[in-house]
């Protein structure tokens, strides 16, 4: 759906699915902070136009080169990919209308040559090989303690 405020046919859901890329696609980088706002933000409005609907996150992530490490985070690093979904997950967690989430997949896979892809689709928590990236344990731990 589009964003909060801007959506022509909410009104005709049961249920609010939204994919949301803030920290990716949408305020990335060194610009977290931002994005955490502005998601609050979205978030707050949809709470003004839907009170009483729930809402699921059907995607979310960040890619992530496995192996890459870097201090302060920077894109395309594992601390990056953990910072993102923690802050994902603050905001899902600050209202009772979000009923479920689903990270953008879960392995790595090839996808089409071009410049907005390092080998492929790296948003996901394993690699492509099925070995696990720090991510992994940043939702497993959320799913043992929900």
């Amino acid at each position: 759906m589009a964003a909060g405020g801007k959506d022509k046919c909410h009104q005709f859901a049961d249920v609010i699915c939204l994919n949301r890329y803030y920290g990716w696609y949408v305020q990335d980088g060194y610009q977290l902070i931002g994005a955490k706002k502005a998601f609050i933000n979205e978030m707050n409005q949809w709470m003004n136009t839907e009170p009483n609907k729930p809402f699921l996150f059907t995607e979310y992530g960040a890619d992530t080169d496995a192996g890459v490490h870097k201090l302060p985070s920077m894109q395309w690093s594992e601390e990056y990919q953990c910072e993102y979904l923690t802050m994902q997950h603050e905001v899902f967690d600050m209202f009772e209308a979000v009923v479920g989430e689903q990270v953008w997949n879960l392995c790595d896979f090839q996808t089409g040559e071009g410049i907005m892809r390092v080998d492929g689709n790296k948003k996901d928590v394993f690699t492509r090989d099925r070995q696990p990236k720090a991510a992994a344990y940043v939702l497993k731990e959320r799913w043992e303690t929900k």
